[in-house]
């Protein structure tokens, strides 16, 4: 047990080197902070001045600056997965391995509680020399994680994936780091640690999670969705001008990474396209199932319609319930005390 369940515990961050990695983990390091748990966050030197804006409590949350080292093959000072194309995120990821040195010195002198993680799988190792607890929190969602397992008992039949979408998951066979496959660096984060914790909800992704679990032998502590505080600043000028132009309510942000670029004729075909339909094995569709999807949706008399509108009620029920998010993050927290 990490210490008494009225006291405050101390936690470091080590995630990924993507900004898609980092900023949920510090909006975790605000909800832990908020309660007065102390977070020392480690973290390229680039990518602390782009997060300490978002430090909500730079009483308790210290952003330690770490250097990455230069491999071959990527340009001279790339620290974050956002400066690459997606095809160089191996050689980011032989680039972190390399900062285990600073990583291990950083730890032996901070003397944490436990340790937050997700794709630096041998920060268990550390943590059997240094004495640590160790969470491999995954920030993507739990079927995204629960896809890639050996198929036993997989607990969806729709949740499947078709054949453009098998071969694009490849991937995960590919070297990520030297020596090491994504699917193995991905696995032996989640094996070796103590506890595995998901940012997601139990309402939303409990099967999902349950399977992880049953999969990996370990317990599963789900954080809820982490939302940050909405910003109390004024927007930017520029920003706020251009919002000027359109009606309100009218703009639509639509983030899918900063390495995921789409060419317009995609970003327009997302925009038309917001019901769910079946799609060849190619991965296009037709006018006919587009048509028919719109049809299941929209008919009063459809028993599609009808159960889409009842699960779509009670999802806005239990998703806006006031202390939602409180509730999840201060179980977690009672969580992290058994540990």
């Amino acid at each position: 047990m990490v210490q008494p369940q009225a006291s405050k515990f101390h936690v470091a961050m080590f995630p990924w080197l993507a900004m898609g990695h980092m900023t949920p983990f510090l909006h975790l390091s605000n909800e832990l902070a908020q309660r007065g748990h102390k977070i020392s966050f480690l973290l390229p030197k680039k990518a602390k001045f782009q997060l300490q804006d978002n430090n909500l409590h730079p009483d308790l949350i210290t952003l330690h600056g770490l250097a990455v080292p230069h491999v071959g093959g990527l340009p001279h000072g790339t620290e974050t997965a956002s400066e690459i194309p997606i095809y160089l995120n191996g050689l980011l990821a032989t680039a972190m391995d390399l900062m285990r040195d600073q990583v291990e010195e950083s730890l032996r002198d901070l003397k944490p509680d436990m340790v937050f993680y997700d794709a630096a799988h041998w920060i268990p190792e550390l943590a059997t020399d240094i004495g640590f607890k160790t969470v491999c929190y995954k920030v993507v969602s739990a079927a995204s994680v629960a896809i890639a397992l050996v198929p036993a008992r997989y607990p969806s039949s729709t949740v499947v994936l078709r054949g453009h979408e098998a071969r694009a998951l490849s991937f995960i066979a590919l070297e990520f780091g030297s020596g090491i496959s994504f699917y193995e660096r991905t696995t032996t984060s989640m094996k070796q640690c103590d506890v595995i914790a998901i940012r997601t909800c139990q309402e939303v992704e409990g099967p999902m999670c349950d399977y992880i679990g049953d999969q990996y032998g370990k317990k599963v502590l789900l954080t809820g969705p982490v939302l940050p505080e909405p910003p109390k600043v004024p927007l930017e000028d520029r920003w706020a001008k251009w919002l000027d132009g359109f009606a309100q309510g009218s703009v639509i942000f639509c983030a899918l990474g900063s390495q995921w670029v789409l060419e317009k004729n995609q970003f327009q075909e997302l925009l038309k396209v917001a019901v769910e339909v079946e799609r060849d094995e190619n991965g296009w569709f037709s006018k006919e199932s587009l048509s028919k999807g719109i049809k299941c949706v929209m008919d009063k008399y459809s028993e599609v319609g009808r159960l889409l509108k009842k699960n779509h009620a009670k999802w806005k029920e239990a998703l806006v319930r006031p202390g939602y998010m409180d509730d999840y993050i201060d179980k977690f927290i009672d969580n992290l005390h058994e540990l």
